[in-house]
């Protein structure tokens, strides 16, 4: 990696990684291990915040991400669910034509290299339940919960 930065007081500590190419890592409650401030990872901590503070629904960062094609397919479709908005696993598994691949999905989406910017916190399980979640469910509890409070913003200005 060529950057990396911690940030300790964002959704319950995240570390930021990145290449020459993009962002590449989002790790939750992981410290980096020495933090290499650059342009790439400073403009993911201020997306981040701004998305945090209700000020951003959309990220625009260059991103480095690796997978096998079934997760790149997988991380795709999740980036078209609407902020405030989810979807089942088994919505992702009929969008990639896999309807019976609920569990592939799951798969997918603990493998998501940059949750939040890949917003895989969105897919929840088919009965509502909150699903479960990489990061843990508290972090999952507070993207939501943000993006519920602010979602009113966006859908006024898309209007």
């Amino acid at each position: 990696m060529n950057e990396s930065l911690y940030l300790p007081d964002l959704v319950l500590g995240l570390g930021l990684e990145a290449s020459s190419r993009g962002l590449r890592v989002i790790r939750f409650g992981a410290r980096v291990l020495t933090d290499r401030p650059g342009p790439i990872v400073r403009d993911a901590e201020r997306q981040i915040r701004q998305y945090l503070a209700g000020e951003r629904a959309e990220f625009e960062l260059p991103l480095d991400m690796e997978g096998s094609e079934f997760q790149i397919e997988v991380w795709q479709s999740l980036r078209h669910i609407p902020y405030g908005e989810t979807r089942s696993y088994r919505d992702i598994a009929r969008a990639v034509n896999r309807p019976k691949g609920f569990q592939a999905i799951g798969q997918a989406n603990t493998r998501n290299p940059l949750p939040i910017i890949v917003p895989c916190h969105r897919v929840i399980a088919v009965d509502g339940g909150m699903g479960g979640y990489g990061g843990g469910l508290e972090r999952k509890r507070i993207l939501l919960e943000t993006e519920n409070r602010y979602a009113h913003l966006f859908r006024e200005t898309a209007a």
